[in-house]
């Protein structure tokens, strides 16, 4: 299995489109990851195996402060380090900081960004939808 890693592009977004859909409960439209395409504060990187996406994160970059907006994978593909690989790519740009929400629930992930660096740093109650739960902060700082 060759996972290859690389910057979004428009021949991608029915890959994403199709993960978002699966993936989340209120999923992100086309339309709306389409934009993303051209704005300069956008860093999407999808993972794709045999030219097909099986995972992608978005990431937004302002005055150096990097907000992570997903990181997703296909629930067939979980489990074999493709979202450690994206988000080792999108930690590879500049920023001071990198954060992002979290389910309370979603034990997998917290771990998984607790290896990437990441620290617990608040709650967000009620934070999610669909259903209702707290999201965890996690921010990973960068030292100059």
């Amino acid at each position: 299995m060759e996972i290859i890693i690389e910057n979004m592009k428009p021949h991608h977004l029915d890959g994403v489109v199709n993960i978002e859909n699966i993936c989340f409960a209120s999923p992100w439209s086309r339309a709306d990851l389409e934009q993303q395409l051209n704005l300069d504060t956008s860093h999407f990187a999808v993972a794709t195996l045999d030219g097909n996406v099986v995972g992608y994160m978005g990431l937004q970059i302002f005055s150096g402060e990097g907000y992570v907006t997903n990181v997703a994978v296909l629930p067939e593909y979980r489990r074999q380090g493709i979202a450690k690989m994206l988000i080792e790519k999108q930690l590879q740009n500049e920023m001071s900081f990198i954060t992002l929400e979290v389910r309370e629930s979603n034990l997998p992930a917290i771990k998984l960004y607790e290896s990437c660096g990441f620290e617990n740093v608040g709650i967000r109650p009620k934070f999610y939808s669909n259903p209702t739960e707290n999201a965890i902060i996690m921010t990973r700082y960068f030292t100059e």
